[in-house]
C-alpha cells in the first residue's frame, strides 16, 4: 500500500495505456469518465462500511504484526510489548487506518467498478478488441494506484504504533502538524514506493482472482451460506496475497518509521533489513505466520460484509 515511482511500475503503466489507446481516441477519455465516474456510489459506501468493521475487529492483531515487522521480535514479545504499553495504548493510532482503510477500501472497489465500466462501454462503442481482462486488469491497476494518495495516513500509523515515537507525539493532529511544519508534505509521503509496488499488482490479483476461486467453492443455498463462501473467498485470496506482498510491507513500515534525514531507495532500505536480520529468509517473514491469519480474517470480513450491504442495497 517517497517522490518517485520505481522503474517497473513506470516503464509498465504507458505500455498498458497504449493498449487501450489507439490513434486519436481514448479508452480513458476525459468526457467518458466525467459522465461515467460517480454514476453509481453503492460500491463505495459498502466497500467502507466492510473496511470500519475489519478494523474495528483486527486493530489489536495489527499492532502485534506491526511490531514484529518493524523489530523482528516474536509475537510473544510484541504481546508483552503492548501489555507493558497498557491498555489505554491498545487502540492507540486506531483513527488514521479507521480513516485511511475505510476509504482505501471504498477506492478500491468503487474506483474498480467504475473504470471498469468506463473502459468496457468505451472499447465497445468505439470497436476496439481489447479482451476484458486486460481492461478489468487495468481497471483494478489504476484504483490501486489511486488509493496511493491516501499514503499519510499510513505513515501516521506506522509513528503511532512505534512506541519509540510515543513520547515525542501525542495523537493522529499533532503528527499531521509536525510533519508538515517542520519537514513539508513531502515528509507525510515517506513509504510510497513500496506502497505503489504493492496496490496495483495486488489489486489486479484480487479482481481477476476472485471471481474464480468463488467458482470453485460450493454454491450456497442460502443467506448464511453465501456469506460462508464470500468470507473463505475473500479470506483466502487475501491471506496468499498479503504473504506474496509480505517483504513490501516490511520495507513500508522500517521506510515510514523515520522521521527526517534521507529518503532511502526501497531496495536499500530492503538489505538494510535484510543484513540486521543475519541474511535470513525466515527472519525477513517474521510475523507472516500472524499476518496470513490477519489477512485471512480481514478480507474474509471484508469481503463477506462487501457482498452483503450490496446485496442490502
Amino acid at each position: 500500500m517517497a517522490v518517485s515511482t520505481m522503474d517497473s511500475e513506470s516503464g509498465r503503466t504507458p505500455q498498458t495505456q497504449a493498449t487501450l489507446t489507439e490513434g486519436h481516441h481514448s479508452l480513458l477519455s476525459t468526457g467518458a469518465l466525467g459522465s461515467r465516474l460517480g454514476s453509481d456510489g453503492k460500491h463505495y459506501v459498502c466497500g467502507s462500511v466492510a473496511a470500519f468493521t475489519n478494523i474495528v475487529v483486527t486493530f489489536p492483531i495489527q499492532k502485534v504484526l506491526f511490531r514484529q515487522q518493524l523489530h523482528g521480535v516474536l509475537a510473544s514479545e510484541a504481546v508483552r510489548q503492548l501489555q507493558r504499553d497498557g491498555l489505554r495504548n491498545l487502540y492507540r493510532g486506531l483513527l488514521p487506518p479507521l480513516l485511511q482503510k475505510s476509504t482505501t477500501v471504498a477506492i478500491m472497489f468503487g474506483l474498480y467498478e467504475d473504470f471498469s465500466r468506463v473502459l468496457l462501454e468505451r472499447a465497445e462503442r468505439v470497436g476496439y478488441g481489447v479482451p476484458e481482462l486486460v481492461t478489468r486488469s487495468f481497471a483494478a491497476a489504476l484504483a490501486g494506484t489511486a488509493e496511493a494518495i491516501l499514503t499519510p495516513f499510513e505513515r501516521v500509523q506506522t509513528l503511532l504504533q512505534d512506541h519509540r515515537h510515543h513520547g515525542r507525539f501525542n495523537n493522529t493532529a499533532h503528527i499531521f502538524r509536525t510533519l508538515l511544519t517542520e519537514y513539508g508534505v513531502r515528509e507525510c509521503y515517506r513509504g510510497l514506493v513500496p506502497i505503489l509496488l504493492r496496490n496495483g499488482p495486488s489489486n489486479v490479483l484480487f479482481f481477476g482472482l476472485r471471481g474464480p476461486i468463488k467458482e470453485q467453492l460450493p454454491e450456497a443455498s442460502s443467506q448464511a451460506g453465501h456469506l460462508v463462501v464470500d468470507f473463505v473467498c475473500g479470506g483466502v485470496l487475501g491471506a496468499a496475497l498479503g504473504i506474496m506482498f509480505y517483504p513490501l510491507n516490511v520495507v513500508k513500515s522500517r521506510a515510514q518509521s523515520q522521521v527526517g534525514g534521507a529518503f532511502q531507495p526501497c531496495r536499500e532500505v530492503l538489505l538494510t533489513v535484510w543484513r540486521e536480520r543475519g541474511g535470513s529468509l525466515a527472519m525477513l517473514f517474521r510475523g507472516a505466520h500472524l499476518n496470513y491469519h490477519r489477512s485471512l480474517l480481514s478480507w474474509g470480513i471484508i469481503n463477506a460484509t462487501y457482498e452483503l450491504l450490496l446485496k442490502l442495497l
